[in-house]
């Protein structure tokens, strides 16, 4: 749904999980993501979607699910399948909260959701950009087709990619990869416009490759768009580097959940996701880097938060991303639904793991967490 074709350079293979299996039913399975949740409030009168002149149902469904508009990130990159009406100067917004994505292309036919149930992973959905009565999210199935594969640790899924666009934002395919904490700057964000203070760390943002005989050969371009029908101006760089950690951190959740559900080993699964979960292969950063949204300031207010006041949300931004090294993705209702046992295990290798603060973050703030 929001894919092309990404090398995994430098990512871990992992064959694709069987969505039909009798433990999974992927397709037929009861939905409880936040999509789900606000559709039934539709079709009940508890809620409705405003439609607003420019930027349509966009606003009002963004109040709906929780997510915060200073997230907006900018992509101009031809990676949707909207990519006919995507181009430097039409990129697509996306925004973001803990468990559902929101993807909007100014003059796009549809908004395009991705959505975290607890036990089925991402859900993919559009609503019509039209003014309707009766507004309806309509589940994506074909969406699997980019989101489910390597880029998505074989699960149903969500990632953020980097390419070498051309002139029109048309990707490269030898170029393109997925990113997350661990990608090296230099590789990041080629697609993307990212407006931020981050000294001289180089990286793929804000440029296009102008001559076809050298497709890897960037230029910067700046911003190339007018912004209005856009619910900001900018493509900040923290709400950037936040989704990255979060999509890949998603994917690993829902792959230990569904394996274990099938009955398959799970001892992999639960080192992979407490490594990630510990940010133990993150690309410190060189110099700081400084937003250029209020995401810096409204993002940790949406955790929770010890008797000392300090959060997983907290960020750092001088030296790594956040200030406390544990990712926050541990509340998340999906991290929640894993068995007991291996959120047990997780627990065990975490707490030997990490600083002192983060323990007596977590023994203020996780109710599951062993007391000692």
């Amino acid at each position: 749904m929001w894919a092309w074709l990404f090398l995994l350079l430098g990512q871990k293979y992992a064959d694709n999980l069987a969505i039909d299996h009798p433990a999974i039913h992927y397709l037929e399975g009861s939905l409880h993501d936040p999509v789900a949740r606000l559709q039934a409030q539709l079709e009940d009168g508890k809620a409705r979607l405003d439609f607003a002149e420019g930027t349509g149902y966009l606003p009002s469904l963004l109040a709906h699910l929780d997510v915060p508009a200073d997230s907006q990130a900018l992509v101009f990159s031809k990676t949707s399948f909207q990519s006919q009406k995507i181009s430097p100067r039409n990129p697509r917004a996306i925004y973001f909260g803990d468990d559902v994505a929101v993807g909007f292309v100014r003059g796009g036919e549809v908004v395009e959701l991705a959505a975290l149930d607890p036990m089925q992973g991402v859900v993919f959905y559009t609503l019509s950009a039209e003014k309707t009565n009766q507004p309806h999210f309509r589940r994506r199935e074909e969406c699997l087709r980019c989101h489910q594969g390597p880029a998505t640790l074989g699960v149903p899924g969500i990632f953020v990619g980097s390419v070498y666009p051309g002139p029109t934002g048309l990707p490269d395919r030898a170029g393109a990869i997925i990113t997350d904490h661990g990608t090296a700057f230099e590789d990041r964000w080629g697609g993307w416009y990212v407006n931020a203070l981050r000294g001289e760390q180089k990286d793929r943002a804000n440029s296009v490759a102008p001559d076809p005989e050298e497709p890897h050969k960037l230029e910067t371009v700046g911003r190339r768009f007018n912004s209005e029908g856009y619910l900001s101006d900018v493509s900040d760089i923290v709400a950037l580097m936040t989704f990255e950690h979060q999509t890949k951190m998603t994917n690993l959740i829902t792959r230990l959940g569904w394996e274990s559900r099938m009955g398959k080993d799970p001892a992999g699964g639960i080192e992979d996701v407490a490594n990630y979960m510990l940010f133990t292969d993150e690309v410190p950063l060189k110099e700081p880097i400084q937003g250029v949204s209020t995401f810096t300031e409204t993002f940790p207010r949406m955790g929770p938060r010890d008797k000392q006041g300090r959060s997983l949300r907290d960020f750092d931004l001088q030296t790594r991303l956040f200030r406390y090294p544990l990712s926050y993705m541990i509340y998340s209702p999906a991290f929640n639904a894993l068995p007991d046992s291996i959120r047990t295990r997780i627990y065990e290798r975490i707490s030997s793991r990490v600083p002192r603060a983060v323990l007596e973050i977590l023994r203020d703030t996780k109710a599951d967490w062993p007391r000692q």
